[in-house]
């Protein structure tokens, strides 16, 4: 069972990211502040759950969260920066996102996915490694990132048809780096990657 905190005496954002290994598109983070008595019978990793699950937790969760965001870091911009120091920015820009609201509630401590993380200006955080399965904040961000970016990428398909991203969304699946190999990259490919 996930825990519902790490500091019962702190408001608490979960953070965490979705798009690092796909060769196109932007890479999505999600900062998620939930309620500290919050529970739930299905929530977990987003990669454990069905389509139609997220699909589910994502209202519920955009209905229950005490704040919630969603934010991008572009393709271009991931080759740019390198995509470690994109999906930090990926973070960064969705915690503006909930810092900049004005009445509405504000983390004082920070739980994010993974090993690594670039300071939140005044805001101390907890890197906590598979976060997204120990912690029902981080899981419910792995959740709304995943939900955002998979429907941008179904959209994106119906421009790219031949790249198969209404099922891979990006991830280099044979399907994708066939169709890279027959007609090269387009303006959403990650051009610093290896694409083939």
């Amino acid at each position: 069972m996930l825990l519902s905190y790490y500091n019962a005496n702190a408001i608490e954002a979960g953070l965490d990211e979705v798009g690092r290994g796909c060769l196109a598109g932007p890479v999505v983070a999600a900062a998620v502040i939930l309620p500290n008595d919050y529970t739930h019978p299905v929530l977990n990793d987003s990669k454990q759950l069905s389509r139609s699950q997220r699909e589910r937790l994502r209202e519920e969760l955009q209905r229950d969260a005490l704040a919630w965001a969603v934010a991008e870091v572009s393709n271009e911009e991931i080759d740019q920066i390198n995509i470690l120091k994109a999906s930090f920015l990926a973070m960064h820009r969705a915690l503006d996102m909930i810092m900049s609201r004005v009445d509405g509630m504000k983390p004082n401590h920070l739980l994010v996915d993974g090993n690594r993380f670039t300071n939140y200006p005044m805001i101390p955080h907890t890197c906590i490694v598979k976060g997204d399965t120990k912690f029902l904040s981080i899981a419910a961000a792995s959740v709304l990132a995943k939900t955002y970016r998979d429907e941008l990428m179904e959209k994106l398909s119906l421009e790219f048809p031949h790249y198969g991203w209404e099922r891979n969304v990006g991830y280099p699946t044979p399907i994708h780096r066939r169709a890279l190999l027959e007609h090269g990259p387009c303006r959403w490919h990650r051009r610093s990657f290896r694409l083939v």
